[in-house]
């Protein structure tokens, strides 16, 4: 049988006076619950997330999300993204429930359980869905990988910058700056 957004909906009216939290995507109509992620793939969407949030946020251009944002896709799956950002044009009202726009925006990052090739698979169906670009952030390998649609994936390394000037033009992100730092024992 296929799920639809009406059984997660039902779901989540069960669920709700249990005391976890879930977080429950629809992917090709079966519900898939998210464990939560490692500590190195949180801080890395919340560092994206802020560094993001920086500059659109006083440039009014969009809002950005972070792995709690539900969007529903034309494909009727419930997905969200570790990071998204959404241009106001296209969706100049926030909503109270999920959002029926497709991200511009959406970036994975790979915990420490997930299989690379899944979050591969899940980018392109973003793609596919009308996304304009997809971003993989693999902390194992220390790489950050460009998606676009109809395009060779581009590959950026601990060294370079990443920039996105279809979407928020002047914008640019030292693929350094994402890893965590480490701290040396004696406080510096």
């Amino acid at each position: 049988m296929s799920l639809t957004i009406d059984h997660l909906k039902n779901l989540q009216s069960q669920l709700k006076n249990d005391s976890n939290d879930y977080q429950i995507e629809l992917r090709e109509g079966n519900l898939i619950v998210m464990g939560p992620s490692d500590i190195v793939s949180s801080y890395i969407g919340a560092q994206l997330s802020r560094l993001l949030g920086n500059w659109v946020t006083p440039r009014r251009l969009g809002l950005v999300f972070d792995s709690s944002g539900g969007f529903i896709l034309p494909n009727a799956d419930l997905t969200a993204p570790d990071v998204s950002y959404v241009s106001r044009s296209r969706m100049p009202r926030t909503v109270r429930y999920f959002s029926e726009v497709v991200p511009d925006l959406v970036v994975e990052i790979k915990s420490q359980s997930d299989r690379i090739t899944k979050l591969r698979e899940k980018i392109q169906m973003f793609l596919e869905q009308g996304v304009k670009v997809g971003i993989l952030i693999d902390p194992d390998e220390l790489t950050v990988t460009l998606y676009r649609p109809n395009q060779t994936p581009i590959v950026f390394i601990d060294s370079e910058t990443l920039t996105l000037p279809e979407l928020l033009p002047g914008w640019e992100l030292q693929i350094s700056d994402l890893w965590p730092p480490v701290f040396e024992e004696n406080g510096d």
